[in-house]
């Protein structure tokens, strides 16, 4: 069995914390602006909720590449217009579309990282792009080695392009010397198809107190653990 050389990180959800973060960012912008009567977690929950349909149309044809701030975008302007949202600016929209790039980790994310960080590479592969995910790095002191994108080769997971990058770029082609790390099993699934090894991190509140999926791993994985913390003691780091 090969020995794992790389951790590779999902992002959204995994390590970051994105619905309190949009959440927060939407709330600061509506005091500031004098917005009232919105409810802006919820905004939040359909902004999250047009990622993957966004991407889809991008990954069936639909949409020429499209990279995921222009994505978030299209998506921000029709949520403003459903949720009755006025009174913004070009400037407070842009500045609201990059509330991506500011999330918050976990509490457990940049001490369990930390230490994996001493025994692996550790890197991203989020369907971010590359600015985005090192913008997060540097708000929020996430210590990766380097940050795999999904404009690196113009696809988004689940696509296979995304996998074999890392496999090819930080596992020499050997898919066994790479583990994908993710909180939802889907993204797990398909790394294992292509040979990657997993560890499922348990994140039971991403999408909040109700959340009904993903909250355990609901296929053999390579490890299972309940924080990063938890994932390091496991890994030997």
């Amino acid at each position: 069995m090969s020995e794992v050389v790389a951790l590779v990180h999902d992002v959204f959800g995994t390590v970051v914390d994105w619905r309190g973060g949009v959440t927060q960012d939407c709330e600061a912008l509506a005091r500031r602006k004098g917005i009232g009567g919105v409810d802006w977690t919820e905004f939040a929950d359909s902004w999250r909720g047009e990622y993957a349909p966004s991407m889809n149309r991008v990954r069936t044809g639909e949409l020429p590449w499209t990279d995921l701030d222009a994505l978030h975008r299209l998506a921000l302007d029709r949520l403003l217009d459903k949720f009755g949202v006025t009174g913004l600016d070009e400037a407070d929209k842009q500045w609201l579309n990059l509330t991506w790039h500011r999330l918050k980790p976990w509490p457990d994310s940049v001490p369990g990282l930390t230490r994996l960080k001493q025994k692996y590479i550790i890197a991203t592969l989020s369907n971010g792009t590359v600015r985005l995910l090192t913008d997060m790095a540097k708000h929020c002191g996430l210590p990766w080695d380097t940050v795999l994108g999904s404009d690196l080769v113009r696809h988004y997971k689940p696509d296979a392009e995304m996998y074999r990058s890392a496999i090819e770029f930080l596992g020499s082609g050997d898919p066994g010397a790479v583990m994908m790390v993710a909180a939802h099993s889907s993204d797990l699934v398909h790394a294992a198809a292509h040979g990657m090894k997993t560890a499922f991190i348990s994140r039971p509140y991403e999408h909040g107190p109700k959340q009904s999926r993903d909250v355990k791993p609901e296929h053999d994985f390579t490890v299972v653990a309940d924080s990063f913390g938890d994932l390091a003691d496991q890994m030997g780091a």
